[in-house]
């Protein structure tokens, strides 16, 4: 869910009834000086009473008609809180855990608030939780931290509703149970609490606990981002960018991309620079795409990273400056992106804002193959079958042109097919050959669809079809530029002195008809 455990809230709940009751008798008495009721406080503090003491430390530690003073509001919790008050034993609680009067120490602090919790002091049960919850003043406990909350959630304490939660949610100190989840994030955000109202719409979304439902997704992740919740500002945003329980609507999304990424919410602003990097839901704007691709960036995030060194090499936005896509496709790649990786390669192959290395374009290219980059996957075999920051080894070589055309990479495709054509690395193997240039034709390749032509002409690994070779020829002339074309010109042409006019008709009209197949990646 992404959501943490919230710490215990402020260091003071509102003044007792009984407070005010005895506050506002003992101003009907005297005259309209500030200082007169806290003087009446005092007196029935020292005379023991236990309520009059808790109210003195709240004034001490306010500062409301006494200078503030935390010791001498400690020294008030503590008298009432001996006297068995459960208001007083939450204070003096948190006093000890925000070191305010007293040395910072939570196992006092837990001390203090497991006596009132224990009183069914609800903000006691719900801090005694924390505790319990992340290991403070007391040994990590998650069973001790979901039976507090609970108490505490029992008495509608929102805060505790969300935390218990939470922890059926991840299956924390209780057995896993979404519907439980749900339950509890629902009492939560019932009462208005965001991040509950958040993680309700993240159940509703994925369907956990609860039937899966978008338009019920978007209604509490609305809420919670009408709060200003910065995670569900996000959240709504992408719905509208996919258009997931809502219409699909890319200037809404970049609204609440904007709101997000204005709270410093990284992702948000990733997707933010994204949408005027491309003008989706604003106007085209590479300056803008920039500024927002620098927030995320300078917060670590590794795309924005990534897209930053985009930008500086291409001179998006800003004048390219290899030095600096470098720095930026550098702090991506340390990250484990593997686009930034593969670029961060290209800059060494080819010695642009680094010094040519090709050892050191090896090892990138390696890092990102090895996660499944196909372009990545393709250079390393050029490198190795160039010999290139390596000795060559072909047989290097078609392992990792395979990877990359078993990807559907059309580059790595006409390798692999050459080098089964050649007997290079591999024994040849003219059907193995034409298998790769076909797929690789298919998508489009030129060379690819010029080499099956040839192998159709001359029967080598399919058998001999001048109407097919004389297709391929023909969308090779379409594609090919230079004396590539001039080639499949002549070739094509060979093929049509061969051929009937009936069938020349034919493979035009196959050609006319052919559209490229695209492999997924």
């Amino acid at each position: 869910m992404g959501v943490k455990v919230r710490e215990r809230r402020g260091m003071y709940r509102y003044l007792t009834f009984g407070l005010l009751t005895l506050l506002f008798t003992i101003s009907m008495a005297v005259t309209a000086c500030e200082r007169q009721p806290v003087k009446g406080v005092r007196r029935a503090a020292e005379q023991g009473d236990a309520d009059a003491q808790n109210n003195l430390g709240i004034t001490y530690a306010d500062g409301k008609g006494v200078p503030q003073d935390y010791s001498e509001a400690v020294k008030w919790d503590r008298k009432a809180a001996e006297q068995g008050d459960a208001k007083a034993q939450y204070n003096l609680g948190v006093m000890y855990a925000d070191g305010r009067g007293v040395t910072q120490d939570y196992t006092e602090a837990a001390k203090w608030y497991r006596k009132a919790a224990e009183q069914d002091d609800v903000q006691a049960q719900y801090n005694l939780g924390v505790m319990y919850d992340k290991g403070k003043g007391v040994p990590q406990n998650y069973t001790e931290a979901a039976k507090w909350f609970r108490k505490a959630g029992e008495q509608g304490d929102a805060q505790a509703q969300h935390n218990l939660a939470l922890k059926y949610d991840k299956g924390q100190g209780v057995t896993q149970d979404y519907t439980e989840a749900a339950k509890w994030y629902r009492k939560a955000a019932e009462q208005g609490d965001a991040q509950a109202q958040h993680n309700l719409g993240v159940m509703y979304d994925k369907g956990k606990g609860v039937s899966q439902d978008y338009t019920e997704a978007v209604k509490w992740v609305r809420k919670a981002a009408e709060q200003g919740d910065a995670k569900a500002q996000y959240n709504l945003a992408l719905k509208y960018d996919k258009g997931k329980g809502v219409s699909q609507d890319y200037t809404e999304a970049v609204k609440w991309f904007r709101k997000a990424g204005e709270q410093g919410d990284a992702s948000a602003q990733v997707n933010l620079a994204l949408k005027y990097d491309k003008g989706k839901g604003v106007s085209q704007d590479y300056t803008e795409a920039m500024k927002w691709y620098r927030k995320a960036a300078e917060q670590g995030n590794a795309k924005a990273r990534y897209n930053l060194g985009v930008m500086y090499d291409k001179g998006k936005g800003v004048s390219q400056d290899y030095t600096e896509a470098a720095k930026w496709y550098r702090k991506a790649a340390e990250q484990g992106g593997a686009k930034a990786q593969f670029n961060l390669g290209v800059l060494y192959a080819d010695g642009r804002g680094v010094s040519q290395d090709y050892t050191e374009a090896m090892k990138w290219y390696r890092k990102a193959a090895e996660q499944g980059n196909a372009k990545a996957r393709y250079n390393l075999g050029v490198m190795y079958d160039k010999g290139q920051g390596v000795s060559q080894d072909y047989t290097e070589a078609m392992n990792w042109y395979r990877k990359a055309a078993e990807q559907g990479d059309a580059s790595a495709q006409v390798n692999l097919a050459l080098m089964f054509d050649k007997g290079e690395g591999v024994p040849q193997d003219h059907t193995e050959a034409a298998k790769w240039f076909r797929k690789a034709a298919e998508q489009g390749d030129a060379q690819a669809q010029y080499n099956l032509g040839e192998m159709y002409y001359n029967g080598q690994g399919v058998s001999q079809d001048n109407i097919l070779a004389h297709m391929w020829f023909n969308l090779a002339v379409s594609a090919l530029e230079g004396k590539g074309r001039n080639d499949a010109v002549q070739d094509r042409d060979l093929v049509a002195s061969k051929m009937t006019p009936a069938q020349i008709a034919e493979a035009e009209r196959l050609a006319w008809e052919w559209k490229p197949k695209k492999e997924g990646k």
